[in-house]
């Protein structure tokens, strides 16, 4: 079963510019990246960078990646991937795992997990991961998107409310069982290329707009999408310097690091 990985990254990021070429253990961040992306088993020939710099293609260049050229235009990483399989003429059914720039904690498993679920579910255009929630602090954070799924394991809806609502003498104790309605949504994807082109041209759409999640734009244009469990959630990727120099502590100690 074959999938392909594009890693869309930049430089113009707002909460930390440059954060794709900031060094990590003497290497920079996107060659981490794409380290993960190669520990999935797949063939280099499979795995695609796509950016708008010119300074990330040259260090890309230098660890032999392939890189895709891309506008510098693109509202999300989505969007840059739509291009790159546009440019590339991939086949409608081809799956592509989208393998964000900030993520050198990913385990490459959630990787294989999210393309192979898609890859045998012909039903769903998008596959994502869940997992339970580790407490109910965790189960009250916005920050932290809940999904529903029906009896298929098919996505009714993302939140970042806590939903359904427990009344009745349902407490948040019950539920974080395994038989909870909800799981913790985490955020990798794959995706169809029919779909992602399609998901390109759509517009956003008033869930979308409420829960900023941008999920919801795919649900509410009736594109399936497959959800997978996996058992506890990845390490949190950069966003921030705070978040740089928490991952930069946990790659200095690798007994502290699981990938």
């Amino acid at each position: 079963m074959h999938y392909k990985i594009v890693i869309p990254t930049r430089m113009t990021s707002t909460r930390l510019p440059g954060k794709a070429l900031a060094i990590i253990e003497g290497k920079p961040l996107i060659w981490h990246v794409y380290q993960r992306a190669l520990e999935t088993g797949i063939s280099p020939n499979n795995i695609f960078i796509a950016t708008d710099s010119l300074q990330i293609k040259t260090q890309a260049e230098r660890f032999n990646a392939q890189v895709v050229m891309t506008s510098s235009s693109h509202p999300s990483g989505t969007d840059r991937i739509a291009e790159v399989v546009t440019k590339m003429k991939w086949e409608n059914d081809t799956v592509i795992v989208n393998l964000q720039g900030d993520e050198p904690l990913i385990p490459p498993y959630a990787l294989k997990r999210v393309a192979n679920s898609l890859l045998h579910q012909s039903l769903a255009g998008m596959a994502t991961l869940s997992t339970s929630f580790g407490s109910i602090k965790e189960a009250q954070d916005p920050n932290c998107v809940k999904v529903i799924c029906d009896e298929y394991q098919h996505a009714i809806y993302f939140s970042r409310a806590l939903l359904p609502y427990p009344r009745e003498g349902i407490t948040l104790k019950d539920c974080q069982n395994e038989q909870t309605p909800f799981k913790r949504h985490i955020g990798v994807y794959a995706y169809r290329a029919e779909t992602i082109k399609k998901l390109h041209i759509l517009p956003s759409c008033p869930l979308e707009n409420y829960e900023r999640l941008e999920q919801l734009r795919a649900l509410y244009f009736g594109i399936k999408i497959r959800v997978t469990e996996i058992s506890s959630p990845p390490v949190h990727g950069i966003d921030t310097p705070e978040d740089l120099i928490r991952v930069r502590q946990l790659f200095s100690n690798r007994n502290a690091i699981t990938i």
